[in-house]
């Protein structure tokens, strides 16, 4: 083991607890297993320990279950945020369940975790998703997520005025 997995940043930590939080949704969705359980067995189980040869970085538990304490109790609020972003046809229940769960969490930091800049909340969830999915699976997830960031953070994305120069002396 490295010193990163040993010692990581915290921006390692959180990237770790996204992608765990990811990974705890969609075993929710698809088990059904509560809240309580999940988070035990995530932070007991499998966050940075090594399973099936597979090293798993540390995460900031706090962050991890903010992230999934949040999407749970905000779901509700956040699916018709999600809903009205995708396309026609293609509502949130019947994307693949890992996208939904990258969707979720991805929603709710956008809503909740301002301290977060919109746009590195929406390049972490795109690296998530290229854990689990294709090319063209991560871009509707930049897309998406995306949508959703300008239209919760409006103020991120307005261009800044561009400063004055001085007019030249010649």
């Amino acid at each position: 083991m490295n010193g990163t997995a040993r010692d990581p940043s915290k921006a390692n930590r959180r990237s770790a607890a996204r992608l765990s939080a990811v990974q705890a949704l969609y075993q929710m969705d698809i088990a059904g297993t509560p809240l309580t359980d999940t988070l035990g067995d995530f932070e007991h189980h499998w966050i940075g320990r090594e399973i099936e040869g597979e090293q798993y970085l540390p995460a900031e538990a706090g962050f991890f279950r903010d992230i999934i304490a949040g999407v749970v109790a905000e779901q509700r609020r956040l699916d018709p945020l999600i809903d009205r972003v995708l396309a026609a046809g293609w509502p949130l229940k019947r994307i693949e369940t890992v996208l939904r769960s990258v969707l979720r969490a991805g929603a709710y930091e956008l809503d909740h975790r301002t301290d977060v800049p919109a746009r590195v909340v929406i390049s972490e969830y795109v690296d998530v998703a290229h854990a689990f999915v294709d090319r063209d699976e991560t871009g509707m997830v930049n897309a998406v997520l995306d949508q959703i960031a300008r239209h919760l953070r409006p103020g991120e994305f307005e261009p800044r005025p561009q400063t004055p120069t001085a007019p030249s002396v010649e």
